[in-house]
């Protein structure tokens, strides 16, 4: 359901724009009524986020699975890189026109951007979490998130430019393990080994 309603939306959207388009519309098309849409999707801006809701909690499930002996941002570097590998649209690196139009829409419609904000910081909030919590997780966790921002959004804006993700694709990886290899000098040995014991306590069976 959650899926089907929001491809229903987000080609509406795509086709007559976000802000032309009513919810009371995009329940018609989807043929629910407005009280079961708002149930799956609290506002408008969700219909077209809830593409994001997988990768919410990402960060903080690759650094809870990590190897032992891995830090935190060795997995998440790690992890960045197969993104770029597949070219997986949350990377920014894919060049496919659905994805495009997708990133045009998102980037290009004030509410979404603003909205995608809550999602970045709830993903940030588990992120610290899996590092342990406390301040010093935090702003590790903020520092994590910004750079991962930063790179898929650098990497979509050359692909709405017009260039192709293959030809990107190794000045990208490039960026990524340049900003990650900041990223570890600058946290250091954070969430080492006895971290990683103690996320794993917390991940249920």
């Amino acid at each position: 359901m959650y899926r089907d309603v929001s491809e229903t939306a987000i080609a509406l959207f795509l086709e007559r724009g976000f802000d032309a388009v009513s919810v009371a519309e995009v329940a018609a098309a989807a043929e629910i009524s407005k009280p079961t849409l708002f149930r799956y999707f609290p506002t408008k801006e969700d219909l077209v986020l809830h593409r994001f809701a997988d990768h919410e909690t990402e960060p903080a499930r690759v650094v809870a699975a990590r190897a032992e002996g891995t830090s935190p941002v060795a997995a998440l570097r790690a992890r960045f890189l197969d993104g770029l590998d597949r070219r997986d649209p949350v990377t920014g690196l894919n060049d496919a026109p659905a994805v495009l139009d997708f990133h045009r829409l998102l980037y290009g419609t004030p509410a979404l951007a603003a909205r995608l904000h809550g999602y970045l910081e709830r993903s940030e909030a588990a992120l610290a979490s899996a590092l342990g919590g406390g301040l010093d997780a935090r702003l590790a966790a903020a520092q994590i998130i910004a750079v991962q921002r930063v790179l898929a959004l650098e990497n979509w804006r050359r692909m709405a430019a017009g260039e192709r993700a293959d030809d990107v694709h190794g000045e990208a990886v490039e960026a990524a393990q340049r900003a990650f290899g900041r990223l570890g000098e600058g946290l250091g040995g954070f969430g080492g080994p006895e971290v990683s014991r103690t996320i794993r306590a917390m991940m249920p069976e």
